[in-house]
């Protein structure tokens, strides 16, 4: 009988630490939850389930308050979406061609998940894994951290990565990207995917929001939607947004509206530049953003089709905006694009500032 206890609890301790141990490589076992920030009039809601953005609260030029960003009543909505509504995507966000780069003299397959290229780091990138809370104070910030093993997706070397979004003032949104790979080279592009509708979440199409992007030139793309790696001017085509216009103004113009990247003007990694103002006449809302990187996407929500989000709305096409501050998609395969590419001793520093106001 004592040998057989003992037997049992050898079982047991075993038992214990493949658990553990498969908690530890996968992170997998980190808990679900979601953390409030708030500040003023201004309140956010966030998941450590792709650190993403579940909700902004602001209020209109009346003092009304509304949630600007499209996404789900439930955080298990979140696990099933395809949309990739609010969350951080990593490890390389955007599109890389045929989901292959080659780094020093390695070729590196990655997982497809758009045709035969990757998107947005594949079907189990940055935005598909449970993150860890390192820290949170309700009316300051929260930190998300997550360490990105050696080959996750194709990828190579460990990284360890976090998004910090702290109020800075009583308007104004921060976050901070930053990523560190621990023994080799490799990519990192990391991106905010939230999808944005100053006129409230529920309020229809973005059409008549006005942008103003500070990009005068974007990067082309194929029917695969990759880059063709050529800079092309705006000037007097529909992707010209240096002076503000309607969203919706030339949508005839296009195959289906926007997305494709910018290159921004005058980018420099040291500091924030703007990349563009966004306002809603309704409600008098209005959305600066800056960055430290060099592109953004501009995507309106061309392909969302019919999905039922938050109270029961049914978010069609072009349902909401999204300006993500990025890197040259396929960066890894275009050499006269700016390198993603970042060594062991380095950091990756991305840095986006959103300005709220309503007049």
């Amino acid at each position: 009988m004592a040998k057989l206890s003992l037997v049992f609890c050898y079982f047991i301790v075993v038992v214990l630490f493949l658990t553990n141990n498969k908690c530890q490589a996968t992170e997998s076992c980190e808990a679900v939850g979601v953390y409030k920030l708030k500040r003023g009039d201004l309140s956010l809601k966030f998941t450590n389930y792709g650190a993403t953005m579940l909700s902004a609260v602001i209020p209109d030029k009346n003092g009304k308050l509304a949630d600007i960003v499209l996404g789900f009543d439930s955080v298990k909505d979140y696990k099933t979406d395809n949309t990739y509504f609010g969350a951080i995507v990593g490890r390389v966000a955007n599109r890389i061609s045929r989901a292959q780069f080659t780094l020093n003299g390695t070729r590196y397959q990655l997982i497809n998940n758009d045709g035969d290229n990757m998107l947005h780091g594949g079907p189990r990138g940055f935005s598909e894994v449970i993150w860890k809370v390192k820290s949170h104070e309700v009316n300051s910030h929260i930190t998300f951290t997550y360490n990105s093993l050696e080959g996750e997706q194709g990828f190579p070397g460990d990284l360890a990565v976090s998004v910090t979004y702290m109020f800075v003032g009583e308007n104004n949104l921060v976050v901070k990207m930053k990523a560190k790979p621990l023994e080799k080279a490799t990519p990192v592009n990391l991106a905010l995917h939230t999808y944005w509708n100053l006129g409230g979440h529920s309020s229809g199409d973005i059409f008549s929001h006005k942008l103003q992007l500070f990009g005068s030139n974007v990067t082309p793309v194929d029917d695969r939607l990759i880059p063709t790696g050529k800079i092309t001017p705006v000037t007097g085509t529909p992707y010209d947004f240096l002076q503000p216009r309607e969203i919706g103004s030339k949508f005839k113009e296009l195959p289906d509206g926007y997305d494709i990247n910018y290159v921004l003007d005058n980018p420099n990694p040291e500091h924030l530049k703007k990349v563009a103002v966004v306002s809603e006449s309704v409600s008098g809302r209005k959305m600066e953003l800056w960055t430290n990187k060099p592109g953004v996407q501009f995507y309106t929500s061309n392909m969302l089709g019919k999905v039922k989000g938050k109270d029961g709305f049914v978010y069609s096409n072009y349902a909401g905006f999204c300006l993500e501050t990025q890197g040259f998609p396929d960066s890894v395969n275009n050499p006269n694009f700016p390198s993603q590419v970042v060594n062991p001793g380095e950091t990756y520093n991305h840095v986006m500032v959103y300005r709220f106001t309503a007049d």
